[in-house]
């Protein structure tokens, strides 16, 4: 297994910088390891490609090129635009009911990739994200999604307590503390 592509994975995943002594730890590899895994991926990332790595006082991100600036603000007004869609829907739901929730879980639960879902309903408004210090950020709920419903709380979503208490948002929460 590739250093490099395990590497590039976790800095897609994550969608935000990434520590030195995080990717070691998760890796299990040497700073000097690290720093041969950045130098090909700065390689691979260079020039007319559509995405970048970013480094700032040994932190990396993989981030979309400015220099395609239009393009990506061209999608995403597409993507805010207009009523949301029944998978944008469906992902919110779950994090309502389930939340707060990590990407890959949410994902599982739906079978299919939820990050530019995700995206849009961070850009909207509707949902925020939660660093909780590790790898991967948690997803919730905003307080202008429940005003939007006209809810005083989440509690008083039809079924609210049953769903919440599943053993899937049990078992989730659980992991997350430990």
């Amino acid at each position: 297994m590739s250093t490099t592509a395990q590497l590039e994975s976790m800095l897609f995943v994550a969608s935000r910088p990434l520590e030195l002594k995080k990717i070691m730890s998760v890796l299990k590899i040497s700073e000097s390891d690290v720093m041969a895994a950045i130098e090909e991926l700065k390689k691979k990332y260079s020039g007319e490609s559509g995405v970048l790595l970013l480094e700032n006082s040994n932190e990396w991100q993989l981030v979309s090129n400015p220099a395609y600036k239009e393009t990506a603000e061209k999608f995403v007004k597409a993507e805010i635009a207009g009523e949301l869609t029944r998978a944008q829907l469906e992902t919110l739901t779950i994090i309502s009911y389930l939340g707060p929730i990590t990407k890959p879980e949410l994902e599982q639960l739906r079978g299919v990739n939820c990050a530019l879902i995700l995206r849009n309903l961070l850009i909207r408004g509707l949902v925020k994200e939660n660093d909780t210090g590790g790898l991967l950020p948690t997803y919730e709920v905003t307080m202008e999604y429940v005003r939007h419903l006209g809810l005083q709380s989440l509690k008083d979503l039809p079924d609210y307590a049953t769903l919440h208490e599943h053993p899937f948002a049990v078992g989730a929460r659980k992991s997350e503390t430990a």
